[in-house]
Formats: structure tokens, sequence, C-alpha cells
């Protein structure tokens, strides 16, 4: 065996430290089966060579069930030299027949995960486990919910204080009521950045679920983004993951 690990050895092993079972043992019964729900034997491993150099065209399907034995996610394995982008419609198809939502690209290097019920495949840097499976599949969004969630000017600033409006200091309108929130630290959404939201929230009515924000500095991003992770968090989603990050311009001049 050469030094460097194989596709096989890879993917045996990312499947395993992901918590799937090629074998019944005291955590349950493997939820890691061969085409058809036939169940893998050691021989069979054996057999495949470090990649996939000993199966058919240097490829296996891998089929990944849940705790009641019912298929949630194909796993197309290819030998290294073989891009896994190259087996999607392969894939697509045996994932299909099967009943399975998810698909797994993989040759052990590169892995990509595909929703079928949502985009294309993502690049993964890991192998998700069978409750992060779970979780994903179970995850079933109330798009009219959150289409209808009323968005006014002071969508952020009555989460900061409830009761601004009931306050001395302040009188009636965000115009007129300039060093109250000065003074408060209050935001209150501008009309562009509630036009943005307003959007978002068509678009998810739409059944869409990837959004683009273009917005100059000084627009108020950060505050638009705290007012759809509100949104979400209201209706939809449980964490949310944040990033900011800021380009730095270089000019260059010629001497």
């Amino acid at each position: 065996m050469k030094n460097e690990a194989h596709a096989r050895i890879k993917i045996n092993q990312l499947l395993t430290e992901a918590g799937w079972r090629f074998f019944d043992d005291a955590e349950g019964p493997a939820n890691v089966l061969l085409e058809n729900h036939v169940k893998i034997t050691q021989k069979e491993v054996d057999a495949w060579g470090n990649d996939f150099e000993k199966t058919k065209g240097g490829s296996l399907d891998y089929l990944l069930v849940d705790s009641n034995q019912k298929p949630v996610c194909v796993l197309e394995a290819k030998k290294e030299s073989i891009h896994p982008l190259t087996a999607k419609e392969q894939a697509r198809k045996y994932a299909n027949s099967v009943g399975a939502q998810f698909i797994i690209l993989s040759n052990g290097v590169a892995h990509f995960l595909w929703d079928l019920k949502k985009g294309n495949p993502t690049t993964i840097l890991k192998f998700p486990s069978p409750h992060e499976i779970g979780a994903i599949k179970q995850w079933n969004p109330d798009r009219k919910a959150l289409a209808a969630e009323p968005v006014a000017s002071d969508f952020i600033a009555s989460v900061q204080m409830p009761d601004y409006a009931e306050r001395p200091g302040w009188n009636g309108l965000v115009q007129n009521s300039k060093d109250f929130i000065w003074n408060n630290g209050l935001r209150f959404l501008r009309h562009y950045q509630l036009n943005a939201i307003r959007h978002l929230q068509k678009a998810v009515h739409e059944g869409k679920d990837r959004f683009l924000f273009e917005m100059a500095t000084g627009t108020g991003k950060t505050l638009t983004s705290a007012a759809v992770i509100r949104l979400f968090l209201s209706k939809q989603a449980k964490y949310v993951l944040t990033i900011f990050m800021k380009q730095k311009s270089l000019l260059l001049s010629k001497g």
C-alpha cells in the first residue's frame, strides 16, 4: 500500500467519524448499506481496494439509512482521480429511485452535499452525521409566516426598548424624537432598509432560499442584517451565523 491515504480509506473514515456504522454494534444496526439495501461485509470492504480500483468504474454507491432503515442519503464515492461532481446525474437518479433526499458526492479529497429539494451541491469539509441529516430533513420552514411577519421601522428598536413609545421624550415620530433616540441608542430602520427586507420576504414567499443585498458604504448593512436575523429567529431558525468582512482597497501609483 502507498503511504498516502486513498479514496476508499478516507471516505470510510469520514463516515465513521460522522457516526455512520458499517456493521451492527452496541450503538445499533448498521446504517451504511450498499445498493438495494444489502448489508456490507468486511470481505466486501477488503475487496474494494484502497482507491476503489477493484470496483466497476472506480466508484461505489453507499446508501445511508435512518433509524427505521429508510434511505435518507446516497453517497456516490469515486476514486481520487475522478471529480465527484461528474456523478451528479447518476447519483440523482439513484436517490430518486430509493426516495433519498440527500446526496454526498466524494472522491476522498473533495466532498459535496446536495439536498435535492434545494439548489445545487455545496462544498463540505466533513460528512454530516445521522443526527444532522435528520435535523435538515425535519426542518420545514413556514414560508407564509415569515413572509407575512410585520416589519416596521421600529423592528429593532422595539426589541431594544419595548416601551419606548410610552416614555417621556418620545414625540410620536422618529423625526421629532431624535434626541431621545440618540440618548437611548435606539435603531430605527430607514425606508430603503425596510424595502430590502420586504423584498426578501417576497422572495421567501416565492420559494427562494438565497438572497443577496447590495448596499453602499454607510447605508446600514449591519442594522439591515440585524433585522433579517430577528426575522428568521422569530419564525424559522434556531441559530444564525453572521460573518462580516471588510475589504481593504490598495492604491497603486505609477512611478
